[in-house]
């Protein structure tokens, strides 16, 4: 254990150096750039209060903080999942040149997704004060679903990244299981819809829902950590971990030859 910290700190350089490559090259030859991270959740929102609160009836002036708690949340998971399973590839030309440990490329991915989605949380923060969201002391628990999606994102780009280098068509599949995902995370419709229907279990098997069920009690409920969820979740994320760095440690000799 001592020999992996001691390798990751030589190299934290160029891990922020690379964070920072992802982060410029996001927001390119874009004349709004790093704005951008709060503008567009800000017209989702808006876009999916109006179609999902204002024409579905829902009369929740909180709708709004339901709806962005749940992109938020979503929209890191997404980007950072499909940054992570591309990173190996993308950094082919610096793998065949110079050693670096290779797990250094998905984990500056997941960061630099990160970085920016915490810019964005700034949205969040307005519209709560907007909407007088009551601040309480469960609010800074927030901070728990917070860690969890990032480790919970790194397993799955750390496994999606080691598949990825040996079945290209991963990227389309991927894009599709992330439909389902957030259709089952319930973003922008009411959970009560869904268990009047019978199929509220599509939900306990998201470990993704179990995050964005907690960081909505913490944020608006004023409620503590529910502890299902926070099992779920915390269970998932610690199993991810583990197959997807076992899988890329397998493999990673193995990367070369095919990318």
């Amino acid at each position: 254990m001592k020999q992996y910290i001691q390798n990751f700190l030589k190299y934290r350089h160029l891990l922020i150096e690379l964070v920072k490559k992802d982060i410029k090259l996001k927001y390119r030859k874009s004349y709004l750039g790093i704005l951008w991270t709060l503008i567009e959740p800000l017209m989702t929102m808006i876009v999916l209060t109006i179609v999902f609160g204002t024409l579905f009836g829902n009369k929740d002036k909180q709708f709004p903080v339901y709806v962005l708690t749940g992109r938020l949340l979503y929209s890191f998971f997404s980007t950072s999942t499909k940054a992570a399973m591309k990173s190996i590839r993308a950094n082919s030309g610096m793998i065949k040149k110079v050693y670096v440990p290779k797990y250094i490329y998905p984990l500056s991915s997941t960061l630099s997704s990160y970085v920016t989605f915490l810019i964005s949380l700034i949205v969040l923060v307005g519209v709560a004060v907007v909407l007088k969201v009551p601040f309480t002391k469960y609010t800074l628990l927030a901070i728990v679903p917070l860690v969890i999606v990032l480790f919970m994102s790194y397993g799955v780009g750390m496994l999606l990244a080691t598949m990825a280098v040996f079945f290209r068509d991963l990227e389309y599949l991927w894009n599709v299981v992330l439909m389902m995902v957030m259709y089952t995370s319930a973003i922008f419709y009411p959970v009560e819809r869904l268990v009047k229907t019978g199929f509220s279990w599509i939900l306990n098997i998201n470990p993704l829902y179990s995050v964005i069920v907690n960081f909505r009690n913490c944020i608006i409920d004023g409620k503590p950590l529910d502890p299902t969820a926070l099992t779920i979740s915390v269970g998932f994320t610690i199993v991810i971990l583990i197959v997807g760095m076992v899988a890329f440690y397998k493999k990673q000799d193995k990367f070369i030859l095919s990318i």
